[in-house]
């Protein structure tokens, strides 16, 4: 039975009718530009988040970008980051004229260690930027208080409607950073039809720069307080995301029942280490993401039996060849480098039937002599 990484046509088949309404709707408009749909969804969306604004964008790279250039982060500063995450983390502080700054990851969580993030401070430091990976929060509450006084911006492209137990109370993925950006790229838990992204912050003065940015740089037509970029969110994409965000929360209850069942199923095997999920969160599983011995031979034998699986992610940032200027070897992150050799992320997706979750199972448990 073949079981893909990631199956969207059979997440669109439950909510086509409530898409297609919307899309139909907006066509007929021919208002394609911002406008109703987008304000529409940041309502939802800082709703959701618990914060005051929420500016929609083009792009989850966009939303790490545009909240970097709103801090004024540029050339001189430096900016402390994970070198375990998609590239778009780091880019964006590169591409505003920022060093990144590169700390290690935590074994269980693979999160930023807040202890190394204060180390790592300097008299440059303009920002940091944690990243909630495969869905699991960082310790935004941690990481602020190491650094006091130095932006955060959280990197919630997988984690939105994830929450964390801070001081007794939930607060929800993008709440406490200074910014918190998210991605609606398609594979996402709420995913687009395309590239989208938005921006979350309590602060309005943010706020608002961020609305400026993302239109060239003027609340105004054709007049410019700096110089910004276009990168507007599309109402089609807003009205896709509306449609979907009042499913987003069963849709990640149904992938944590998943992880549960995984890890009943994958205890106990030798040379499979199930995630870690820190006490304080509840994730929602972006990713399932093992630790496997041989794992590039598990990947191969699962791919015979029709299982899809992926690596997030094969060469941490600071080894990549584009990064070579900043001087870092092999062995100065090394959790994060045998995260690399290790990981193995399976199909979580909240459509999975319980046979295709045991056909995973039992691949797994096969290639181990289980």
């Amino acid at each position: 039975m073949p079981v893909p990484l990631l199956d969207l046509r059979a997440q669109h088949a439950t909510i086509r009718d409530d898409v297609v309404s919307k899309l139909l709707d907006l066509v007929d408009s021919q208002l394609f530009i911002l406008g109703a749909p987008v304000e529409a969804l940041e309502r939802q969306v800082a709703e959701l988040s618990h914060t005051r604004y929420a500016v929609g964008c083009a792009s989850g790279t966009d939303a790490l970008l545009l909240a970097l250039r709103a801090l004024d982060a540029g050339r001189g500063d430096e900016v402390i980051t994970t070198p375990f995450t998609f590239f778009a983390t780091a880019g964006t502080i590169h591409n505003v004229g920022a060093t990144p700054v590169f700390v290690d990851i935590d074994p269980e969580t693979f999160n930023i260690r807040p202890d190394l993030a204060a180390a790592a401070r300097t008299s440059k430091t303009k920002a940091v930027v944690p990243v909630d990976l495969f869905g699991q929060m960082a310790a935004v509450e941690q990481i602020a208080a190491a650094l006091p006084g130095i932006p955060v911006v959280e990197d919630a492209a997988q984690s939105i409607g994830a929450r964390r137990s801070i001081d007794g109370e939930w607060r929800m993925a993008g709440e406490v950073a200074t910014i918190g950006t998210f991605s609606f790229f398609p594979s996402k838990n709420l995913g687009g039809y395309g590239d989208g992204g938005m921006m979350v912050t309590h602060d309005e003065a943010i706020a608002a720069r961020l609305k400026r940015l993302r239109m060239h740089g003027g609340a105004k037509q054709y007049f410019h307080d700096e110089v910004g970029f276009n990168s507007r969110l599309d109402a089609l994409q807003a009205a896709v995301l509306s449609a979907k965000l009042p499913h987003l929360a069963g849709w990640s209850a149904k992938r944590r029942e998943n992880a549960k069942y995984y890890d009943a199923a994958l205890a106990g095997i030798a040379g499979v280490r199930t995630p870690v999920i820190d006490r304080a969160n509840e994730s929602i599983f972006n990713q399932y993401t093992i630790r496997a011995e041989r794992r590039d031979d598990l990947q191969s034998f699962l791919k015979e039996r029709g299982i899809g699986t992926s690596i997030y992610y094969p060469l941490p940032l600071h080894l990549q060849p584009c990064f070579e200027y900043l001087g870092y070897k092999r062995g100065s992150c090394p959790e994060s480098e045998r995260a690399a050799e290790e990981v193995l992320s399976l199909p979580i997706y909240p459509e999975l039937t319980h046979a295709q979750l045991d056909e995973v199972i039992d691949g797994v448990r096969a290639f181990y002599g289980r």
